[in-house]
């Protein structure tokens, strides 16, 4: 695979703009992709209960598995605002459609901020008026969808012919089984609509759902894949480009998580299953006394135990377990590895922003990785001061 600089314009047939509208104070805010022909669409959305109005807007949208333009904003999250926030969903689309010339059934809206006021819908009309014209003109989309994100997050890669490009936000509200975010995905690649939404469910389900960050998952979230067709494309070799995508953006969020200061990567292997493997995996991401652990730079395996088995997996013997941090063997056989030195592993702690926590469970052929990031004051600080 060859990456590229930028994002969505590498992909041919697609532009997009990002700018300020003034739904927050300074930063771009509003976001807009579009395609040059209609495109096979797929979408993963939130598995939280209270869902916001441009995610009940999106999914009637994508029923035909069809779109051809994407419309964020950040600043308003668009939920619990009830059926007037329902009508400024559809209003948005609408209006985006008018300017640009296309079915307001084929546009997808999402929103990310804070939950409960009503949009700005002044603001939103002002900003898609002549739109049409400024698009192509920045590569600004992936920073306009951005909240408490210290950076913006895009990778764009070409493999075997086709080209795919994705952008996601998400620092804090993340947790697995869609991770709290927002993520959209652009392709050249020739991929049927109910194949391109299998093959989406099942790398979401390997790289945003394996990601945690405080284990709140959000009203909001959604990933979305929109495929023009100009290239023939294999499936197999489309699987494997677009589950890279995936990861490396999920492996983007979980680094820039609310005041992190670390990536934790936990690989969990020899597990009895893959849903073992998944389970133990995770938990090691979510587990406040690991990633708290972690951001002092105490390599108390102890925690690591304590989580693996609070896991839920079905098949776990303390006695087989093994456990490395970047690669430094701790535990052998559920017990202090022969030469464990804390000291040594302070010091490696202190010396490294990404930590690998390698478990083997010795009870089969499975395996998995999960992304997460250590927990600092500032996590607490962000919060605390979020909507003052």
């Amino acid at each position: 695979m060859k990456h590229l600089t930028g994002c969505f314009s590498n992909v041919e047939g697609f532009s997009s703009v990002g700018k300020h509208v003034g739904i927050k104070p300074a930063d771009k805010d509003f976001a807009v992709l579009l395609s040059d022909s209609v495109c096979t669409a797929a979408a993963v959305y939130t598995r939280n209960q209270i869902q916001g109005a441009p995610l009940q807007v999106t999914k009637e949208h994508l029923t035909n598995n069809s779109a051809q333009a994407i419309v964020v904003n950040s600043g308003v999250a668009n939920v619990a605002t009830g059926r007037k926030g329902v009508d400024n969903a559809v209003k948005t689309t609408e209006l985006l459609a008018a300017e640009l010339g296309i079915k307001a059934d084929d546009v997808i809206v999402a929103s990310t901020g804070v939950i409960g006021p009503q949009l700005p819908m002044d603001k939103i009309t002002a900003g898609i008026t002549g739109i049409k014209q400024e698009l192509g003109s920045n590569e600004d989309f992936a920073e306009a969808i951005c909240t408490t994100d210290t950076h913006k997050k895009e990778v764009c890669v070409t493999a075997y012919g086709f080209t795919i490009a994705g952008c996601a936000k998400g620092a804090g509200m993340i947790a697995p089984n869609m991770a709290t975010m927002l993520s959209f995905i652009a392709t050249d690649a020739a991929i049927d609509g109910q194949e391109l939404s299998a093959l989406l469910h099942d790398c979401v389900d390997a790289s945003f759902n394996m990601m945690s960050i405080d284990m709140d998952t959000s009203t909001s979230d959604m990933v979305v894949v929109m495929a023009n067709g100009r290239v023939q494309a294999d499936t197999k070799q489309f699987r494997e480009v677009l589950q890279y995508v995936c990861q490396e953006l999920a492996k983007m969020v979980a680094r820039d998580g609310e005041g992190a200061t670390k990536l934790i990567i936990s690989e969990t292997r020899g597990a009895h299953s893959q849903s073992d493997a998944r389970k133990v995996a995770r938990s090691i991401v979510a587990s406040n006394l690991v990633k708290t652990a972690v951001y002092g730079n105490d390599p108390n395996w102890g925690r690591l135990m304590m989580a693996l088995g609070n896991s839920g997996a079905e098949q776990i013997n303390q006695d087989t377990i093994q456990i490395w941090i970047n690669q430094n063997l701790i535990v052998e056989n559920g017990a202090a590895a022969p030469g464990y030195d804390a000291e040594k592993l302070t010091a490696l702690l202190a010396d490294n922003e990404e930590v690998t926590i390698t478990i083997d469970l010795q009870q089969g052929s499975d395996s998995a990785t999960a992304y997460g990031c250590d927990m600092s004051e500032d996590y607490v600080k962000i919060n605390a001061e979020y909507t003052t």
